[in-house]
């Protein structure tokens, strides 16, 4: 999913978040090896490195992140690869280097900072910017699906991936908006959407914060990667081995807290944005560490704003073979 290590909008720059319940969730020991599966500007990777003579092995699919990593990778060589590939290819790329396992496996969902703050890639409305969001920069744009897909597309989109209630509004005024002039700025979308909403906010936010991130979770697909990432994670880490995951609102929460309840034999529902296919009866693959997610402390939300609603959860691998199939879509 997204190349941030600690992170989230609206906030200062790369302080990684919750990082001493991170470090206490994982354990870091000598001579094991680690997946930093959001590498983005290294905070979590560089506190492994630093707390145990440990190997690290990084992912980020944003190309900028991975050639920002080049000195962190010469500091602490030979234990740092930065791997510029999706957190969810991470059983392939372990098979490649031919490792038999992992010791632990930290994922931190979302954007990441250094995303948000550089407004030419079009995550934030905080700064104008090309409506883009991609955090691979390659594939469809968010302004190629707002100019381009249908007004039900639209709407879908914006409704499941944002929870907004008034995904139909929105979608109807892009429509007609786009029938004028492509919708290419980040400026544009943002003040057509606070014009449904009359010039209101809600809760304090703005009321495109909802669209925004819709837009930007269907176009890096970042719910199926995360759901790839939580199977992949189940077949690499070794029994013991531990999976901590940082997730920053709703639906990921959500799919990691089935994924740890089903592998930890404790669930048997679905989901209605990740529906369970094949569910199976499987010894439990993973012990559940925290029964309710860990949530940032007052003093760190006073340092960095942008940890206010970010969530860890931990597991712990047990002796059970890996489930067969992965629930979920991705």
């Amino acid at each position: 999913m997204s190349a941030g290590s600690g992170s989230m909008p609206d906030g200062p720059r790369h302080i990684p978040v919750m990082l001493p319940d991170v470090l206490d969730a994982l354990l870091p020991k000598p001579n094991e090896t680690y997946i930093d599966g959001t590498f983005g500007a290294g905070g979590y990777t560089r506190a492994i490195l630093t707390a145990a003579d440990c190997r690290v092995i990084a992912f980020d699919r944003d190309p900028t992140a991975i050639d920002a990593g080049a000195a962190l990778v010469d500091e602490f060589a030979p234990r740092l690869t930065l791997m510029h590939r999706a957190f969810g290819e991470m059983q392939a790329v372990i098979a490649d280097i031919g490792l038999a396992g992992v010791d632990g496996v930290v994922l931190d969902v979302g954007v990441s900072s250094m995303q948000i703050d550089e407004a030419e890639r079009g995550f934030s409305f905080q700064n104008d910017g090309p409506l883009d969001m991609r955090m691979s920069r390659e594939g469809p744009s968010a302004a190629d699906v707002v100019n381009g897909f249908d007004e039900e597309q639209i709407a879908d989109i914006i409704y499941q991936f944002g929870e907004e209630r008034r995904s139909r509004a929105i979608a109807r005024a892009i429509v007609k908006q786009r029938n004028a002039a492509p919708l290419m700025r980040t400026k544009n979308l943002a003040d057509l959407v606070l014009r449904v909403f009359h010039g209101r906010k809600e809760d304090g936010r703005h009321p495109a914060t909802r669209t925004f991130q819709a837009l930007r979770i269907f176009i890096n697909d970042e719910l199926g990667e995360l759901e790839r990432a939580l199977g992949a994670a189940e077949k690499i880490l070794v029994p013991g081995g531990r999976l901590v995951v940082v997730s920053f609102h709703s639906l990921e929460d959500r799919i990691v807290k089935r994924f740890m309840a089903e592998r930890a034999g404790k669930a048997d529902q679905g989901s209605r944005y990740l529906p369970q296919k094949n569910i199976q009866v499987s010894p439990p693959s993973f012990r559940i560490v925290n029964s309710r997610p860990l949530t940032p402390q007052k003093g760190e939300l006073d340092v960095n704003p942008r940890a206010r609603s970010a969530r860890l959860r931990a597991a712990i691998r047990t002796e059970a073979p890996a489930w067969s199939t992965v629930s979920g879509s991705g």
